[in-house]
């Protein structure tokens, strides 16, 4: 046998115990327990108590008046979003939009009717249930969609490592078939994880991104993505250029999300260039920035692709030159990062001739060897 949920819990507060006697006598009749104070200390102290599921909260109080209450509710219960309605006798229109504009939901006047009160502590309970029913299903979607992912890079990563294994035997007995075989394995494999990375990527810029921001060596973070595809450029024929600086450029970055998103325009480089051009890297410094620059010799931009191109699921009218997988979401995350990061991507481009991604980001204030 289902229990029914508990009753809405109504904090009312008011210096004037003769209106929260009124306002609990009209809600309690409702099913509702009522919370009452008479002040505005009081009231932060019943709310750190057990939080309410609505606060009727007076305007005109002494001591702390009902909006600096509504400013302490807010900075301490910042997730809760807590409906707060003002109740007042004063019907001026600039109290009214201060209270809105402070973090108040709603503002009924003095002296209100019981039905309207009635009406709108009914109406933001039910907006409020509604938050919380879907931030509890847009968490429930992401951890479901974290543990499918999960699982699908363990057994894609299992499925790679047994086709390289058979494509190394069957190299050694000369079996050319069976090679063809085991390569073509470890091709869907790899389609379906850069997919599944790519996926887990955006999920998480989507959740909001939680940064460590700290001096990064730009310079270091490039040497690494281009040494990780420099055997992806060779497979294609494409030559994998450098243009470091001997010092260290140091810049003010999440060390995983700067490699991140290194690693989508240096893919995407190699991706879309066929056999025989040419991906140059190069990391310089400015006086008020450190600067990554990514130039390829690919298909280039129409005006049509670069007004879209951080768009998700946005496929642009180049196509990868060796079938490889795209997903529509790199350029996108890199967007999202770099606007975490509080850095800047522009990028240059001519259709037929190639294109110029530029990453930058302010600088650490530093300038050692790396």
């Amino acid at each position: 046998m289902s229990s029914s949920p508990p009753p809405h819990r109504i904090l009312v507060v008011d210096d004037q115990e003769s209106n929260v006697r009124v306002v609990g006598n009209i809600l309690g009749e409702l099913g509702f327990t009522i919370v009452p104070a008479t002040s505005g200390e009081q009231a932060l102290r019943r709310l750190a108590a057990k939080q309410p599921d609505l606060v009727l909260l007076d305007v005109l109080m002494p001591g702390m008046d009902g909006f600096e209450v509504c400013r302490r509710i807010r900075e301490s219960t910042p997730e809760a979003e807590i409906p707060i309605i003002f109740l007042s006798a004063a019907d001026d229109k600039g109290l009214i939009v201060r209270a809105l504009e402070g973090g108040g939901v709603d503002y009924v006047t003095k002296p209100f009717n019981p039905a309207e009160l009635i009406s709108r502590v009914r109406t933001h309970l039910a907006l409020k249930a509604a938050r919380d029913s879907l931030r509890q299903l847009a968490e429930d979607k992401d951890e479901l969609l974290g543990i499918l992912a999960h699982d699908l890079k363990n057994h894609l990563g299992g499925m790679q490592m047994t086709a390289q294994l058979l494509s190394d035997r069957a190299s050694g007995a000369g079996d050319q078939a069976l090679k063809r075989m085991a390569g073509n394995i470890l091709t869907s494999t790899g389609q379906m994880l850069a997919f599944v990375k790519q996926f887990l990527a955006n999920a998480s810029a989507d959740r909001g991104l939680t940064m460590k921001i700290e001096p990064v060596c730009l310079r270091t973070a490039a040497l690494k993505v281009h040494r990780h595809y420099t055997d992806a450029a060779e497979r294609k024929g494409i030559q994998l250029h450098q243009d470091l600086p001997e010092t260290g450029v140091h810049v003010l970055a999440d060390q995983s999300a700067l490699e991140q998103v290194l690693e989508n325009l240096i893919s995407n480089a190699v991706k879309f260039s066929a056999p025989g051009k040419s991906v140059w890297i190069r990391v310089e410094a400015t006086p008020d920035s450190g600067r990554c620059i990514i130039r390829d010799e690919g298909p280039g931009f129409t005006p049509e692709d670069r007004s879209m191109m951080f768009r998700r699921y946005r496929r642009l009218s180049a196509t990868p030159t060796a079938g490889e997988p795209s997903t529509g979401l790199g350029l996108s995350i890199v967007k999202k990062l770099m606007d975490a990061l509080d850095g800047r991507i522009e990028c240059e481009s001519v259709p037929g001739q190639g294109a110029t991604f530029t990453v930058e980001l302010p600088p650490a204030i530093r300038d050692e060897a790396s």
